[in-house]
C-alpha cells in the first residue's frame, strides 16, 4: 500500500531536481549538524550522487582527519580540502558535504559559491554537543572545554555560514524530515545556471 505523502514527495524531489539543475549541491556547517547523513539522503531522494569530501580527503591521503591535522596541521589540512573540493565540484550535478571547516576557509568558500547551491545546515548548540560529545573522533574539540570550543566555533563561523544560498534548521527531528525541509527550499529557490 502506498503512503498517502509519497506522490508529494516524489513531486518535490523532482521539482528540487528542476531547480538545482545542473549545479552541485553543497551542504556547509558545523560538526554534528548532519551534513553527511542529510546529504546522501538528499542525493537518495535527487537520484544524483553524493561525495563526502572528508572521505574524499582521506581515500586520496590514506590518513584520517584526525590523523592529518595531527602530521601536518589545520592549515596544511585546508589546502588538501581545497584541492579536494576543487577536483569535485567540477562537474554536476551531485550531493557534496563538506567539513566544518571547509567554508570558513576563503579559498575553499570561493570554490564553493562557484560550483554549486550551498545548504547552510545551522543547528543550535545542544543540539551539536549531542550529536559530537560521544566521539572522540573531532581534531578541533580535543581541548580541555571541548563544548566550549564547540560554542566558540560557533560564534567564529555562523556569520560566514550565513552567506549560503539556503539554510535549513537541523534538529532532533527524522532525517526524512530534514531532506523534505532541504528539498522544499531547493524547489524554492530561483534556477540558476553555473556560469
Amino acid at each position: 500500500m502506498n503512503d498517502v505523502t509519497e506522490p508529494d514527495s516524489a513531486t518535490l524531489a523532482e521539482r528540487a531536481k528542476l531547480a538545482l539543475g545542473k549545479r552541485n549541491l553543497i551542504f556547509i556547517g558545523l560538526m554534528g549538524a548532519g551534513k553527511s547523513a542529510i546529504g546522501r539522503l538528499t542525493a537518495q531522494a535527487l537520484g544524483i550522487p553524493f561525495v563526502d569530501s572528508d572521505h574524499e580527503i582521506e581515500r586520496v591521503s590514506r590518513m584520517t582527519v584526525s590523523e592529518l591535522f595531527a602530521a601536518y596541521g589545520e592549515e596544511e589540512f585546508r589546502a588538501l580540502e581545497a584541492r579536494v573540493l576543487k577536483r569535485l565540484l567540477r562537474s554536476g550535478p551531485r550531493v557534496v558535504s563538506t567539513g566544518g571547516g571547509a567554508y570558513i576557509n576563503e579559498r575553499s568558500r570561493r570554490q564553493i559559491k562557484k560550483g554549486g547551491l550551498t545548504v547552510w545546515l545551522n543547528a543550535d548548540l545542544d543540539v551539536l554537543w549531542e550529536r559530537v560529545n560521544k566521539r572522540d573522533t573531532r581534531p578541533l574539540l580535543k581541548t580541555e572545554n571541548p563544548k566550549q570550543t564547540l560554542e566558540n566555533l560557533m560564534r567564529a563561523r555562523y556569520p560566514i555560514y550565513a552567506e549560503a544560498d539556503l539554510v535549513v534548521l537541523s534538529r532532533d527531528v527524522k532525517k526524512e524530515t530534514m531532506v523534505e525541509e532541504v528539498l522544499a527550499a531547493i524547489a524554492d529557490c530561483k534556477k540558476v545556471e553555473m556560469p
